[in-house]
């Protein structure tokens, strides 16, 4: 029986995302690359995106078939099927989850295993822009880690957390793209507005924010010091800060970090211990 490189539990947006990061820098080809996806159309859709592809019969076979697998399914699913999945599960295997919220000591439990890595990964992914938060369980090695860190810079940068710090993670770059949407979504609204149209109000605001982002990056300069570079003595620039410093901008952002950060860790639950033979 033909072995794969590695294996998607679940074939949906995130799946597919890294499977286009992975193939397009070059870490695997398609064809070393299996998938289980039990709706029909989507299982269609991968077949269709990545020809060479193997899809499983059953996610047993996927465990069968592949030493390194990634959990990309929603984590009620996940915690529904892990006990069958277990009996499949060997020192063989290596997990990657990228089930939110999910601690690391729960997918020890679940599948009997501590060669398990955690990563959060974000929705820009999608567009190979993605950040990812990584967190390594103690059975994982030094090729394990490597492996991980190659597949998830294919889709963005990479980051090394401990397991609790994944819920930070999630307040910062995991929920973070909808904050940012927000404020475009804001940024265009205010040119509406002003008088632009829809059209040219949202694609500045765009552009505007990809382009503060690129500037962070790319010069390694703190984003205070960029912003005063920006901001002229009795200036529109300054008039504007003001106004959301008035309405408690940054505090608000920070608040809604925190917020998810918060939510995050009630929804990872307390670890239920269990029997031991």
């Amino acid at each position: 029986m033909n072995e794969f490189e590695f294996g998607f539990l679940g074939g949906g947006q995130m799946a597919t995302a890294i499977a286009k990061g992975v193939v397009q820098s070059e870490v695997a080809t398609a064809q070393a690359i299996a998938f289980y996806e039990p709706n029909a159309d989507q299982a269609t859709k991968i077949q269709r995106l990545y020809p060479g592809a193997f899809l499983a019969s059953s996610a047993n076979e996927l465990f069968d078939r592949c030493h390194r697998l990634i959990l990309a399914v929603k984590p009620q699913v996940l915690e529904g099927i892990s006990m069958g999945l277990a009996p499949h599960t060997t020192p063989h295997h290596h997990l990657i989850s990228i089930a939110a919220g999910i601690p690391l000591a729960k997918l020890t439990q679940w599948f009997r295993t501590e060669r398990i890595t955690r990563v959060m990964p974000n929705t820009p992914c999608q567009c190979l822009q993605g950040a990812s938060g990584i967190a390594h369980g103690a059975g994982v090695g030094q090729e394990d880690r490597e492996w991980t860190d190659r597949v998830f810079r294919s889709v963005g940068t990479v980051v090394q957390v401990t397991d609790d710090q994944l819920h930070a993670v999630t307040g910062v770059s995991g929920s973070g793209p909808a904050y940012v949407l927000m404020m475009i979504e804001a940024m265009s609204d205010g040119g509406v507005a002003s008088g632009l149209s829809r059209e040219v109000a949202l694609q500045l605001a765009t552009q505007t924010v990809l382009g503060a982002a690129a500037m962070v990056q790319q010069t390694q300069i703190h984003p205070a010091i960029l912003r005063e570079q920006v901001t002229s003595p009795a200036g529109t620039t300054i008039e504007a800060l003001k106004t959301l410093e008035d309405g408690a901008f940054r505090g608000t952002v920070i608040a809604a970090v925190l917020a998810a950060t918060r939510r995050s860790r009630e929804l990872a639950g307390p670890v239920r211990k269990t029997e031991t033979s």
